[in-house]
């Protein structure tokens, strides 16, 4: 069965059309399910009743149930784990700003990419999201708000690009007039860094931004810590991100953990600085988070600063990430780590 909050506005006119019924049917049960978060054919009141019946013996409405939620009490930032209707797990953060509210959504229900930092690669790749799925989060999470969300990142569980048709698809549908209608400059996805997805991005030309965990100036230490440099090294990936930057004319952004005596030194700073002098971009420097399975420590304040002063002096425009929810471990993979660990403990006990 095919989840219909996974079709496009033009899949959807299209099968529709097919079946022989108007292309303003389309339109309203787009509107229901996009805008207004509708999560059952009963409730599309200005559908007749047959149709309504013949919706729900063909589709299906993906959605996504409330397991945990937690709010900040440093900065008021909400972190839920949400089930999916198969009984998965997945993580989103909503994080207030100044010009409103931003979501950080996953793609995956896991991570294949094995990153040696992430929590998210930690309880095993299950499967990828649907559209409809990723779009599940928003409104589950602006229900129980009562917000109205204006900014999406696509840094929560998974690796956006190793989905990428759903993703396009989340993306078309989200910034549909005829739904959300969030405009693609609001948009940030991140990536590890496939490089033949980043062409694939580059010739669709979203107006989004772009978002590359980097985390080391060489293949030496990427390698070590990033498994998918392996197979795409860094200057491979830094050529398709300056390409990227010239087609789109929008600034790539390069997101860099700083982990104590592995990429924070002054000479880690200032191959980096050669590494992207010249481009169009931007480096947003991140403390390492504490995950409980890694040993991977936090370089410290004075460093940190240091590592950005040497990036600036070098032409870079760098910033240092402000730590947003860190009494509730905002940082995603977390709670589905820790949730899925309980469920081994308690099948281990049962035996």
């Amino acid at each position: 069965m095919t989840d219909i909050k996974s079709l496009t506005i033009q899949k959807l006119n299209k099968i529709l059309s097919d079946a022989g019924l108007p292309k303003f049917r389309a339109n309203q049960i787009f509107n229901w399910l996009h805008k207004s978060g509708c999560t059952s054919f009963d409730d599309m009141t200005n559908i007749s009743k047959p149709l309504r019946e013949k919706l729900a013996s063909d589709f299906y409405i993906s959605s996504c149930e409330i397991e945990e939620k937690y709010v900040s009490k440093l900065d008021g930032t909400v972190k839920y784990l949400f089930r999916l209707c198969d009984g998965e797990y997945v993580e989103s953060v909503i994080m207030k700003y100044k010009y409103g509210y931003t979501i950080c959504v996953s793609s995956q229900v896991g991570c294949k990419m094995g990153c040696t930092f992430c929590a998210s690669t930690l309880a095993g790749f299950k499967r990828n999201l649907t559209a409809g799925e990723i779009e599940s989060q928003l409104h589950t999470a602006q229900k129980d708000l009562g917000i109205r969300i204006s900014n999406i990142v696509m840094m929560g569980i998974g690796e956006p690009l190793d989905n990428f048709e759903n993703v396009i698809d989340f993306l078309d549908i989200v910034n549909s007039p005829e739904g959300l209608n969030i405009s693609m400059r609001n948009i940030t996805i991140s990536t590890c860094g496939i490089v033949p997805k980043i062409y694939d991005l580059m010739e669709r030309d979203l107006q989004l931004t772009l978002t590359i965990s980097l985390h080391a100036p060489n293949d030496e230490i990427r390698s070590r810590t990033m498994p998918i440099n392996r197979r795409y090294p860094v200057e491979e990936l830094i050529t398709a991100c300056k390409k990227y930057a010239q087609k789109t004319n929008r600034r790539v952004s390069f997101e860099y953990t700083l982990i104590k005596d592995v990429n924070d030194s002054k000479a880690d700073a200032l191959e980096l600085s050669r590494l992207l002098k010249g481009m169009l971009c931007h480096v947003n420097l991140i403390p390492v988070n504490n995950v409980e399975e890694c040993a991977n420590i936090q370089s410290s304040r004075e460093n940190i600063e240091k590592f950005a002063d040497i990036l600036k002096k070098n032409g870079i425009n760098a910033t240092i990430r402000r730590t947003l929810g860190s009494d509730i471990n905002a940082s995603c993979g977390q709670l589905r780590r820790i949730k899925k660990r309980g469920e081994i403990d308690e099948n281990s006990s049962k035996n």
